[in-house]
């Protein structure tokens, strides 16, 4: 019985603070149902006109919509939500009987009805049903994308792996059979290259345990109390090596007064680390990377200029493309997963940050982080 209790507390949680748009012609049948849905936010409409306009910027969760209204009417009005978004949730009221009526609501997908005169109760009710009919469809489309990510992953991971476990194991094989002479320098080139594909290998199981840590973890961020300038040394101070073992000079600078924000260190730290790296593969020896944090009044920005090869124009707006990889000597073989990009910019959206990218070719890029600092 307590199990029961708490997780009607739960829905209850889920179903607070959703937002319901009410359309009716007559201002006093809004007021009596914004009354009766207590505890939900409430936008009002004036006729299926308005409340079309209210949608095109308004993110709603309910559509409560009489049948009878001047200019556009609820079930034209119903059509046109429905072509436009498919999976919002429209409940249609009328005082009608007419079969006409019922069917064409149903043709066009309306999700439930209400009878007028309105029983209050019966409202609550209903708007009640159809939101937890609602949460239902978003997680089983949640764990849909959950799952095909998965599959997507999975299949890279095995194709990224593939070349790397295949070199080792001709060259091991090659050795268990007394092929090779240690004093060749074909010898020494192929030994190097396995060492080279041994660290990938490394580079590629740390790369797993992040994705499986960060990228798979479900719901929105965990935020804490956090410095972002402390979050951007300390992912600085990890790459070091790798931008020292490949010549580059990674400096970093920053205005002495970051705030305390709330953010999900884990998120933002990868989203840093994805794009330095990035910075990293794509900038020759004898290159530098800088990474620069200023302080806004409104505002937090880390910024990372780089001198590598630079974006192609036609490439710019497909780096943040779930997989997308830019191949700039057209190996077929760049390494990576190409996922940083794609979720470095989900985590910053999350956090209502932007992301932005300019570059220009043979002279570098720049990647801004931007946070609101209130």
């Amino acid at each position: 019985m307590k199990l029961k209790v708490e997780n009607q507390s739960q829905l209850q949680q889920q179903l607070e603070g959703r937002t319901i748009l009410i359309v009716d012609d007559e201002p006093v049948i809004r007021d009596l149902c914004a009354r009766a849905l207590k505890g939900y936010r409430i936008i009002q409409a004036e006729d299926g006109e308005q409340a079309l306009s209210i949608l095109d910027h308004e993110r709603v969760d309910v559509v409560l919509a009489d049948v009878m209204m001047p200019r556009v009417n609820g079930l034209d009005m119903l059509k046109t939500v429905k072509d436009r978004t498919p999976n919002q949730v429209v409940v249609i009221m009328t005082g009608y009987a007419d079969k006409d009526v019922i069917l064409r609501a149903l043709k066009a997908d309306a999700d439930d009805f209400i009878s007028k005169p309105i029983n209050l109760l019966q409202l609550k009710t209903t708007i009640d049903k159809v939101l937890e009919k609602k949460n239902l469809k978003e997680e089983l489309l949640h764990l849909k994308r959950l799952d095909k990510l998965k599959s997507e992953f999975l299949g890279l991971v095995s194709h990224k792996l593939k070349t790397p476990i295949t070199a080792i194991s001709l060259f091991i094989q090659n050795l268990s059979r007394g092929f090779g002479d240690p004093n060749d320098p074909t010898y020494q080139q192929t030994l190097a290259m396995i060492l080279d594909e041994s660290k990938y290998l490394g580079y590629l199981i740390k790369d797993l345990l992040l994705y499986s840590e960060v990228i798979l973890r479900e719901g929105p961020p965990e935020l804490s109390p956090c410095n972002l300038r402390d979050i951007a040394q300390s992912v600085a101070g990890d790459l070091q090596y790798s931008a020292l073992n490949k010549g580059i000079k990674l400096t970093s600078s920053f205005d002495d007064d970051f705030p305390e924000m709330p953010l999900d260190r884990k998120r933002i730290s990868f989203a840093l680390r994805a794009i330095l790296e990035n910075a990293i593969k794509f900038t020759h020896k004898d290159g530098t990377i800088n990474l620069i944090g200023e302080v806004t009044d409104k505002a937090v920005r880390l910024i990372i200029k780089d001198t590598g090869q630079g974006i192609p124009p036609d490439e710019l707006p497909k780096v943040f493309e779930k997989f997308y990889q830019i191949d700039p000597d057209h190996t077929g073989q760049v390494r990576g997963f190409g996922l940083g990009l794609f979720y470095a910019r989900q985590f910053i959206h999350s956090h209502d940050g932007r992301l932005l990218l300019e570059s220009t070719p043979n002279e570098g890029t720049i990647a801004t982080i931007e946070l609101p600092s209130f």
